[in-house]
């Protein structure tokens, strides 16, 4: 594992909590696609859920408060410049948090979660055709193998190449994913120097900003002022899935390499088709379990590298 852009002192930290965030994210897909129909404006959800995350991040932040350093603070290597951190918080914030949230759950509104979950972790496909000339960070074999694995797998879950057709819903989400594997490179040199959940609360709250103007200007604010004790659970149930989910992975990207973490995060689509087949949304057949197997299969090679590195 590269030490220049992950803190060597706390791999195996780094390989758990990317597993948390793969299991909150597992879960956050299945309770969004549930939620975002609930609504009859998906950025106005979004939006309302945005500010509860970054409320919970910020407290959270506070409370940690010094004890919550950057994750590369302890290798004495020089951080980025205050320009480089500022324009990447603001890409952070107002893409990451903002524009690519739009597109995901307007996508979500007109997708099923299977296929959107898979959309979503073909961001580990993104961060690898990237990771070494950004980051200076190798694909290892471990890695080729996980993404092949979470290709066959995620298309097996799928049905086939059908489901994964290109759908305005799937487009969409796949638009707001391709924003995110931006975002997983620029944020992971700002965690040099900005504490993982400060950028996490700074992501969500500059995100949430952008929402608001973009209702106000092309949308309607009106669902905002009126929302029922329904929309109102839905929103404080996803707005804490979503602080977890961030905080962890701004976390795990800050004690990890890049391209390791989101490779984990390929685990969060075996996750969705188990809970979606559970609820009875569809079947828990051989296909499905072939395609679980398969996904699993790729994470467990990238954690097995992992232990091998942390031992020696």
């Amino acid at each position: 594992m590269s030490t220049q852009h992950s803190d060597p002192s706390r791999p195996g930290s780094g390989a758990l909590i990317a597993g948390a965030t793969a299991a909150t994210s597992g879960v956050s897909v299945l309770v969004n696609a549930s939620a975002v129909h609930a609504f009859a404006d998906a950025i106005a959800f979004t939006t309302a859920k945005n500010l509860v995350a970054a409320g919970l991040l910020a407290l959270g932040a506070l409370a940690l408060g010094r004890r919550h350093r950057p994750a590369r603070a302890s290798t004495g290597a020089p951080g980025p410049s205050r320009a480089h951190v500022r324009a990447g918080v603001a890409y952070v914030g107002v893409i990451g948090g903002g524009l690519a949230f739009a597109l995901f759950f307007t996508g979500l509104r007109e997708t099923a979660a299977v296929p959107a979950a898979f959309l979503h972790d073909t961001l580990v496909v993104f961060v690898a055709l990237a990771c070494w000339p950004v980051l200076g960070e190798r694909v290892r074999a471990a890695n080729l193998l996980a993404i092949g694995a979470l290709v066959a797998g995620a298309v097996t879950l799928s049905g086939g190449v059908g489901g994964l057709a290109p759908t305005r819903g799937n487009l969409l989400v796949l638009g707001a994913t391709l924003l995110w594997a931006g975002e997983v490179l620029i944020a992971k040199r700002v965690l040099a120097t900005v504490a993982p959940l400060r950028l996490a609360a700074l992501r969500l709250g500059i995100g949430a900003v952008v929402l608001l103007i973009d209702l106000a200007l092309f949308g309607d604010l009106g669902p905002l002022a009126h929302l029922g004790r329904a929309e109102v659970g839905w929103i404080l149930v996803t707005g804490a899935l979503l602080a977890l989910y961030v905080g962890t992975w701004f976390t795990a990207l800050g004690r990890a390499r890049a391209i390791d973490v989101t490779s984990v995060l390929v685990a969060s689509a075996a996750l969705s088709a188990v809970l979606d087949g559970a609820l009875g949304r569809t079947s828990l057949g051989g296909r499905t379990l072939v395609g679980v197997a398969l996904v699993l299969s790729g994470t467990a090679l990238v954690y097995a590298r992992w232990v091998h590195w942390a031992r020696a």
